[in-house]
C-alpha cells in the first residue's frame, strides 16, 4: 500500500499535533508493507531520524508554492492508495489529491481548529467531503459532527498514544531542580503552549488559585512549562499577585528533557477549556505523576473520565484547590488502565483503520 500524507508538522516540529503525526508516521511504516510520502509544511528544528519506509519530502516546506510543486510530483510518480490529511486546512489540498490519484482521503482532526466552521469557504468546504475522518476525542468529533454535514458512520476515535518505554518512575533530575530552584519544594506543574489567542491551557486558573494553597502548603512552587505569546501576560500577573517565589516559567522545554521534568513534579494540572486531547496527561501518568483534567474538553478523555486520574470543573476554584491538595497527598505511581494508550496499541489501531479506509484487500499484520 502507498499513502500520501499532508501534514503541518512532524520530525523537526514540536507540539502535539506534531507528535501525534510522528506516532501515524511511524505506526505506518512499521507495518512493514506500507510506504509513506510524508509532506511537511513546516520543520523549525532538524527532522533527525526518520522511520525506514517514510518518504519526508522536506522540499515542501518553505511556503505555498513550493507545498503544491512537491504533491504535484509526487503525484506524477506513481499511484497512491490513501491520501491521510493530517490537518483540516490541508483539506482542499487532499480532496483535489485525492480525486487526481483516483482513491479514498481520510482527514484527522483535534481539537480548537475543527471546533466549529472554518472562515475561508474552500477549506469548509473540502473539510465536508473526506471519506473518513478520524478524531483524537469525542468531545472534538462531536463539535466537528455538529456543523460539517459528514456522516458519524464515516467517523472513527484514534486517541493519542503514549510510549511507556520513554517514561517511568525515577529520581528527580537534581541540576534541573536546581536550574529551576524547586529543591526541596512541593510541585505543580503543567505544560503546554502559552497562546495568547487561546488562554485554554488553565495556566490562569492555577494562578487564581495559588494563594490559598500556599497557605496550606508553604513550600509549593507552580512550574509553567512551554513557551508562547502569552509569557508575558502570565509573567505580568504573577508580579502583580506577588507570586514571584512560587512561580518557574521553564520556557522550551526539549523532548529528551521532558521526563526529567514531570519526575519534579507532586502534581500534574491540566484545567483546560481547549483541549483536544492532552497527551501531556498520558506522558506525565506513565511518569507517576498524580493528574488533574478537566470535566469540559477533551482532557476527561484522557484520563478516561476519571479512571487514571481527577477531572475538575476549570470554572470552580474550589473544586480545583480540592484536587490540588488531594492530589499532593498522592504516592507516584503509574495508574492501571494506561497501557489502553500505549504506541502498540496505537499503531495496531492505525493500521487497521487505514486498510479499512484504503478499502484494501491487503491482510496487514499488527
Amino acid at each position: 500500500m502507498r499513502i500520501l500524507v499532508l501534514l503541518t508538522d512532524a520530525y523537526g516540529g514540536h507540539g502535539g499535533i506534531a507528535a501525534y503525526n510522528r506516532d501515524v508516521l511511524e505506526a505506518l511504516a512499521g507495518s512493514g508493507s506500507t510506504a509513506v510520502v510524508a509532506l511537511p509544511r513546516i520543520a523549525s528544528q532538524p527532522a533527525g531520524a526518520v522511520p525506514e519506509g517514510v518518504d519526508f519530502d522536506l522540499s515542501a516546506t518553505g511556503g505555498g508554492a513550493r507545498y503544491v510543486r512537491a504533491l504535484l510530483k509526487h503525484l506524477r510518480r506513481g499511484r497512491f492508495d490513501l491520501v491521510y490529511c493530517a490537518h483540516v486546512n490541508l483539506s482542499p489540498l487532499a480532496w483535489l489529491a485525492a480525486k487526481w490519484a483516483g482513491c479514498h482521503w481520510m482527514l484527522a482532526i483535534y481539537g480548537i481548529e475543527a471546533w466549529a466552521p472554518k472562515s475561508r469557504r474552500l477549506v469548509r468546504m473540502s473539510s465536508s467531503r473526506p471519506d473518513h475522518v478520524v478524531s483524537i476525542s469525542d468531545v472534538t468529533l462531536q463539535r466537528f459532527l455538529a456543523f460539517s454535514g459528514v456522516a458519524p458512520a464515516q467517523t472513527s476515535l484514534l486517541p493519542n498514544a503514549v510510549h511507556l518505554e520513554a517514561f517511568g518512575i525515577g529520581q528527580p533530575d537534581q541540576e534541573m531542580a536546581r536550574r529551576l530552584d524547586v529543591v526541596g519544594r512541593k510541585v505543580i506543574l503543567t505544560f503546554g503552549r502559552l497562546a495568547s489567542e487561546e488562554r485554554a491551557k488553565g495556566f490562569d486558573e492555577v494562578i487564581g488559585i495559588l494563594p490559598r494553597l500556599i497557605t496550606q502548603v508553604p513550600q509549593l512552587v507552580y512550574v509553567i512549562a512551554g513557551t508562547g505569546p502569552d509569557r508575558g501576560r502570565l509573567e505580568a500577573r504573577v508580579s502583580a499577585l506577588g507570586l514571584e517565589e512560587h512561580v518557574r516559567f521553564t520556557g522550551y522545554v526539549a523532548e529528551d528533557e521532558k521526563a526529567d521534568l514531570y519526575r519534579l513534579a507532586d502534581v500534574f494540572a491540566l484545567p483546560s477549556k481547549g483541549e483536544g486531547f492532552g497527551f501531556v496527561l498520558l506522558e506525565a501518568m506513565a511518569c507517576g505523576v498524580p493528574v488533574i483534567a478537566s470535566k469540559v474538553d477533551g482532557g476527561r478523555e484522557a484520563v478516561r473520565d476519571g479512571m487514571l486520574g481527577r477531572i475538575v470543573d476549570p470554572d470552580n476554584p474550589d473544586e480545583l484547590a480540592k484536587a490540588i491538595l488531594d492530589a499532593l497527598s498522592e504516592p507516584q505511581r503509574i495508574p492501571p488502565g494506561l497501557e489502553y494508550f500505549a504506541f502498540p496499541n496505537f499503531a495496531a489501531r492505525v493500521r487497521q483503520l487505514v486498510a479499512s479506509v484504503a478499502g484494501s484487500a491487503q491482510k496487514l499484520e499488527v
